[in-house]
């Protein structure tokens, strides 16, 4: 039995836990506006940095770590929230994780540098539990149409974070709404969220996670699993080490700060169609490994255009790396679905992913940094990074098997 002729079988069951039937449309404006909410608290920081730095007194190591607190988060939580949600039920912990994630915006504006980190915890820690419910929420909801609802979640967490990145210093600055209020706007896209939530609650089982019985996934053990983990890391890996490296590289060669953030914003705007095509593309094949190497191409040919490339020709480099982006992000989220028989194993394998995942990612900005450091050039950690999309093919073609991950009693 294929995956999807699996899907099929087990989607009958699931549809009516998320009422995909009645109301469906305000449960999909309920996961756009989550999606929407869950990058941009997150990239609107980086372009302030400074601002935030000079305002609260933070030295450079504790700035830098205004960027990894939330990963770490991510890594420390993700494993855990497919158990809340058995316990309290999918709707449940989704509303009170938007309700955090509310809630810690404001906090982290409010005052000094202890509620700004006590606010970007909670973000944090409320993200986290969205990145890893909300695929096994679309497969339970929409099992007929997971690459459509995956696509549609993808672009608008996507389009949201690169809004956030180009904004947030023209409304800091231009508009006067300093970093404080400019971070703050981002509580009424969680504010919205949450109203279009509540009204999904009474369609959810309490503590069923979203109408799936308890897993039966061996995830831990399974090689399957481990190949979507470490797909679903090294993409990650990829992404934040870019985003975080790209720019300081060009400035250095010598492009000025405006152009080096144009660059950044390409990098960031190519991948956002990619982002909804590639899942509505994966969901039709019978497996993904065509993507996978293309995903692998698009990293290695940019990475090794920004190392021995001319800096002429570094918007090229930068498409490539945006839409091998979309692919990555694109394959990781199907790789849940696709790759599980139930909404509540989604959830499963996407927690033990994005854990792994998001800790692989917090990790590499500050090991390239070192690696550069100690070499007084970037060769060494960029020839490490294109080593690392060869890999991701490796772990990609044995996570875009038509597979499923085995059950404790297979």
């Amino acid at each position: 039995m294929t995956v999807r002729s699996q899907d099929r079988a087990t989607g009958k069951q699931e549809m009516s836990s998320a009422r995909a039937g009645s109301g469906g449309l305000m449960l999909v404006l309920g996961i756009i506006f989550v999606a929407a909410a869950l990058r941009a608290p997150f990239t609107s920081v980086g372009p302030l940095l400074g601002l935030i730095r000079d305002d609260l007194g933070l030295s450079n190591t504790l700035a830098g770590f205004i960027t990894t607190l939330p990963l770490l988060a991510f890594a420390l939580l993700s494993p855990f929230a497919p158990q809340l949600a058995r316990r309290f039920g999918l709707g449940n912990v989704l509303l009170l994780a938007m309700l955090t994630l509310a809630g810690g915006i404001l906090l982290r504006s409010a005052s000094g540098a202890v509620t700004f980190f006590t606010g970007t915890a909670l973000i944090g820690l409320a993200i986290a539990v969205c990145n890893v419910l909300l695929p096994g929420l679309i497969k339970g909801s929409f099992p007929l149409r997971i690459g459509l609802m995956t696509g549609m979640y993808t672009v608008s967490m996507n389009l949201c974070a690169a809004a956030a990145s180009g904004f947030s210093v023209p409304l800091a600055g231009q508009a006067g709404l300093g970093w404080r209020g400019t971070l703050s706007l981002w509580f009424i896209i969680a504010l919205l969220a949450v109203a279009f939530w509540i009204p999904q609650l009474k369609g959810f089982v309490q503590g069923n996670g979203g109408g799936a019985a308890k897993s039966s996934i061996k995830v831990w053990k399974s090689p399957l699993a481990w190949q979507v983990t470490l797909f679903m890391g090294l993409q990650s890996l990829l992404y934040y080490v870019l985003i975080s490296w790209f720019s300081v590289i060009l400035g250095e060669r010598g492009m000025s700060a405006s152009h080096a953030g144009w660059i950044l914003s390409l990098m960031q705007l190519a991948q956002l169609p990619f982002t909804f095509f590639v899942p509505l593309l994966a969901g039709r094949m019978k497996n993904q490994r065509s993507l996978v190497l293309i995903t692998s191409i698009l990293f290695f040919i940019g990475i090794l255009g920004i190392w021995l490339g001319s800096t002429a020709w570094m918007a090229l480099w930068a498409v490539c790396i945006g839409i091998g982006g979309g692919f990555a992000f694109g394959l990781a989220m199907m790789f849940f679905s696709l790759r599980t028989r139930t909404a509540q194993e989604a959830s499963e394998l996407s927690g033990m992913a994005q854990s792994v995942g998001y800790l692989l990612a917090a990790m590499g900005p500050a090991l390239f940094g070192l690696l550069h450091d100690a070499t007084d050039s970037w060769s060494v950690p960029l020839g490490l990074l294109a080593a690392a999309a060869v890999l991701l093919s490796a772990a990609g073609l044995g996570a875009g098997r038509d597979k499923v991950v085995e059950s404790r009693t297979s």
